[in-house]
């Protein structure tokens, strides 16, 4: 492991002891998880620079509560300072740790030290991270670092919900870069995804595979919405397109049906992951997320026949 590597993940750990509740690819405060009554901590996965000069933060969070789905309203629990509460963070928390789950993009003449805080109140238990432009948080994660042995560079899987539409790659989901969608809760909505990849993968050790996992890997969530959200298929598998073995480049395509339990506007989140897995298996790369605003009908008026 070289030196970077150690100091992003010995810094956590001391500003824990100032008091202080980070993560960087790890999971911060160390209460134990359980199946309900834990807390929620935000996670600070890094931040990367963009071409406009502008800045991103790429955030996660951890749910202990490994047993259950946690919502949290924006609001006094759920909020960002300075400046506007509400910056795309979710409402719903899936159970354990969610790597890079949403961006915040901050103005190019964002300070070296200027902070932006998420805080998270779940259980009676207040979590509060700090996100900065601190030179070891920088990361890639649009590519990944050359491979020794092909000098390739692996690249996230790029992601579209229709054949021809809007492309999304990396993990840049945003709430202010989510496509629009419609339905009723009279029936489930079909939502298709084609995803293509270099069948490439990356890992914070540099260790090879020792299963081959499908090049790409979907998982779908409820992310904001006051109702129920019920997939088809959470995890809907790709029909293979084109490739299917490392090092070949790969296409799939994917349906599943999202059921909405009352009206109202609902997000869904999609992570696809490469064969480098969750977070990138350590390297903060290479892994797509998008979000999909669905405006949620009520279910038609019942039509009775004529006297």
């Amino acid at each position: 492991m070289n030196p970077r590597t150690l100091l992003r993940l010995a810094m956590p750990l001391a500003l824990a002891a100032a008091g202080a509740l980070v993560s960087a690819q790890t999971q911060l405060p160390s209460s134990p998880p359980r199946a309900f009554g834990a807390s929620i901590s935000p996670a600070f996965e890094g931040w990367y620079d963009n071409a406009d000069g502008t800045h991103t933060f790429l955030i996660g969070y951890y749910n202990r509560n490994v047993g259950s789905e946690i919502d949290g309203p924006i609001g006094p629990n759920n909020h960002f300072e300075p400046g506007n509460p509400d910056m795309g963070q979710p409402t719903h928390f899936l159970p354990s740790r969610r790597y890079g789950m949403f961006t915040v993009t901050v103005p190019k003449d964002w300070g070296k030290t200027q902070k932006l805080t998420w805080t998270l109140t779940v259980n009676g238990v207040t979590s509060s991270v700090p996100f900065h432009m601190h030179t070891d948080y920088n990361v890639s994660p649009f590519k990944s670092s050359e491979q020794a042995t092909t000098g390739d560079y692996n690249l996230p899987p790029v992601i579209r919900f229709d054949e021809k539409g809007l492309p999304f790659a990396g993990p840049a989901a945003s709430t202010t870069k989510a496509i629009s969608r419609t339905a009723s809760v009279d029936a489930p909505m079909t939502l298709d995804i084609w995803a293509d990849d270099d069948a490439l993968y990356s890992s914070g050790t540099s260790a090879p595979m020792t299963k081959t996992p499908p090049p790409v890997t979907l998982t779908l969530s409820k992310y904001r919405g006051a109702g129920d959200v019920t997939f088809g298929d959470a995890r809907a598998k790709l029909d293979v397109l084109k490739g299917g073995k490392p090092s070949e480049p790969y296409s799939g395509k994917a349906s599943t049906t999202v059921k909405f339990s009352q009206p109202g506007d609902y997000m869904i989140h999609v992570t696809a992951n490469d064969y480098s897995g969750n977070g990138g298996g350590g390297s903060v790369c290479c892994w797509t997320t998008a979000i999909v605003k669905v405006a949620v009908k009520g279910a038609s008026p019942l039509i009775t026949g004529g006297q």
